[in-house]
């Protein structure tokens, strides 16, 4: 199972449904098993497919309860090969209790509940994709270090790389962790094609030293539309969203 991070520390970048999409065009167009986790205190990912709850066992619970067992977090979501570990506000105290914790590793804990998931259940899923807070905390550095590739969705304006240097020294800290972590690239998300972003573009792929995916995310109103019916791009309209995120996802797939 290849674990994929997205994250970026500036909110407002379509990085929820980028998390979404990419997980469930693994699923739709390459036939893949995926677990969609959500590491947002919001639990935006958990209320798109409907699974936001505090009666039932949390992200946050695999992550301080010692006798909570992964299999007993983990949710069917409506389409067939894509489950998701729901989060909520109980990832605030799960970042507190953590650090509070001393008695076993901090930064470790989400990798341990990943692999006894594999070892556990050979083969059961391909790829683990992980929704990231806008944050570096505790919840966020266990993603890291349980992750294999982090993707970075960028906002063609003139804060587009605000804190992507904290970021970048945050995944070479937890190489301390995990070693084979790769900062896969950033994807560019809500293009328009007018002068501001196709000169923003120009200017992200000529002068950035930060690797950069050629596939770009244009900006439609059925992105916003799938947010109140609750299904992915692909499972919608068709739209050229959904189409650049297959292309992402295949670009992707080529550079692995």
């Amino acid at each position: 199972m290849r674990v994929i991070s997205i994250i970026n520390l500036k909110g407002g970048v379509a990085k929820t449904i980028s998390a979404i999409n990419i997980a469930y065009t693994l699923v739709k167009a390459h036939g893949k098993r995926v677990l969609l986790i959500d590491n947002d205190k919001q639990g935006n990912t958990s209320k798109f497919f409907g699974l936001h709850s505090y009666e039932d066992k949390s992200l946050a619970d695999l992550l301080i309860d010692r006798d909570c067992s992964i299999e007993s977090v983990i949710k069917h979501t409506a389409y067939e090969g894509l489950d998701i570990i729901p989060a909520n506000m109980n990832l605030l105290r799960a970042n507190k209790e953590i650090l509070l914790d001393v008695s076993r590793p901090q930064q470790t804990r989400l990798r341990k509940a990943l692999s006894r998931l594999t070892n556990a259940y050979k083969n059961e899923y391909d790829y683990c994709i992980i929704d990231n807070a806008p944050d570096i905390n505790m919840t966020v550095i266990n993603a890291l270090v349980a992750s294999d590739d982090v993707l970075v969705p960028i906002k063609v304006d003139k804060f587009a790389f605000d804190g992507l240097e904290l970021l970048v020294e945050q995944i070479e800290d937890v190489k301390e962790f995990n070693e084979n972590i790769t900062f896969k690239g950033c994807f560019v998300t809500m293009f328009q094609k007018n002068g501001v972003n196709v000169q923003g573009c120009e200017y992200l792929f000529s002068s950035t030293s930060y690797p950069l995916f050629h596939t770009v995310i244009r900006k439609t109103v059925k992105v916003d539309e799938t947010t109140f019916v609750g299904k992915p791009l692909l499972d919608y309209k068709k739209s050229t969203a959904g189409q650049d995120y297959e292309k992402l996802v295949k670009e992707y797939l080529q550079m692995c």
